[in-house]
């Protein structure tokens, strides 16, 4: 099967077209019309095999996979999902992979009305790039640099089940180490494979928080982008991490808190607003059935050291082995 075959069997996403795409997939760019008073929230990311996901994860997966990570950007900045590219290499045809891929990839992008406009196809190893496209009012898009002195820090859902997920997959004693239900390894393995773009909290959050990003690389060293970006530092309460039970169960309660601290790819969003606003992300909370956590303060950071993130246990300061994923 040549290049324009495999799109139009896999990739031509049926659905109603969207008014905002002038031309779309087939031509050697995709016109684009955003609303008036919106501007364009883009975002890019590459995932590679063997570095941002297994080799032999599940196809399925990894469609719904590669999609939630640009819209979990998008979610960060209070963006509402538009359209996306896709960047597909491939080591080789293979149609009931390409089937679930994209099985997988159009499943979540039904879900946010978010349409495939284009994109490119080639051998190699394997690896996947999308760029997606959100809209936003430009003075009220969430950023990382607007976080001020005694900012509450909150993070949605729980935090760490990612890293104990991949656990679970490659560590062939991860069972035998504890008495560990199936039940609690299939929910950290869900939680690694189908990660949940929080866009619905994203948008309720504009006009209440004041700095904001998703969980990627690890609660520490993602926050401390807020630190960097605010020139603030700021403090987590490790006793108010919010650690899913069959988590904790898994692996007890110390690993659990490692997870949290530093384990990437759970994809929630971390988010600073005023303690005035506390009522009304509670209101957030409990009308998107989402658990929003206090965990932490933004603090004045004084002239000379590098803003930072700090970790108490306890009152005890809190010294991690390693904050978070790294790239290179």
């Amino acid at each position: 099967m040549n290049e324009f075959a495999l799109i139009k069997q896999y990739f031509h996403q049926q659905s109603t077209p969207d008014k905002g795409v002038i031309l779309d997939k087939g031509d050697d760019c995709a016109l684009l019309s955003p609303p008036i008073h919106q501007s364009l929230a883009v975002t890019t990311d590459t995932l590679v095999s063997g570095r941002h996901f297994l080799p032999e994860i599940d196809p399925f997966a990894l469609g719904h996979r590669v999609l939630a990570t640009n819209l979990s950007d998008l979610a960060a900045m209070g963006a509402n999902p538009k359209w996306f590219n896709l960047a597909l290499t491939l080591p080789n045809f293979d149609a009931d992979w390409l089937k679930a891929f994209s099985q997988g990839l159009f499943n979540l992008a039904s879900q946010f009305q978010c349409h495939l406009i284009g994109g490119d196809t080639t051998k190699g190893p394997l690896s996947i790039t999308i760029s997606a496209f959100g809209e936003v009012e430009a003075s009220k898009a969430l950023t990382r640099c607007a976080a001020q002195v005694g900012d509450d820090i909150y993070v949605s859902g729980t935090i760490g089940d990612a890293a104990a997920g991949l656990a679970a997959y490659t560590d062939k004693n991860f069972a035998a180490q504890r008495i560990v239900s199936e039940q609690s390894v299939m929910f950290l393995k869900q939680r690694f494979d189908l990660p949940q773009p929080r866009v619905s909290l994203g948008k309720k959050l504009l006009g209440i928080a004041n700095a904001a990003l998703d969980i990627s690389d690890g609660l520490v060293a993602d926050l401390n982008h807020i630190c960097q970006r605010s020139e603030l530092n700021a403090v987590i309460h490790c006793e108010s991490l919010p650690l899913a039970q069959h988590h904790k169960d898994a692996v007890g309660f110390e690993q659990a808190l490692v997870n949290a601290l530093s384990g990437g790819d759970d994809y929630e969003l971390c988010f600073t607003a005023p303690k005035a606003q506390r009522q009304t992300i509670k209101n957030i909370a409990n009308d998107l059935h989402l658990p929003l956590t206090l965990i932490g303060e933004m603090l004045e950071c004084a002239e000379g050291p590098q803003p930072t993130c700090s970790v108490l246990n306890k009152g005890r300061v809190q010294n991690l082995a390693k904050h978070g994923f790294q790239h290179f």
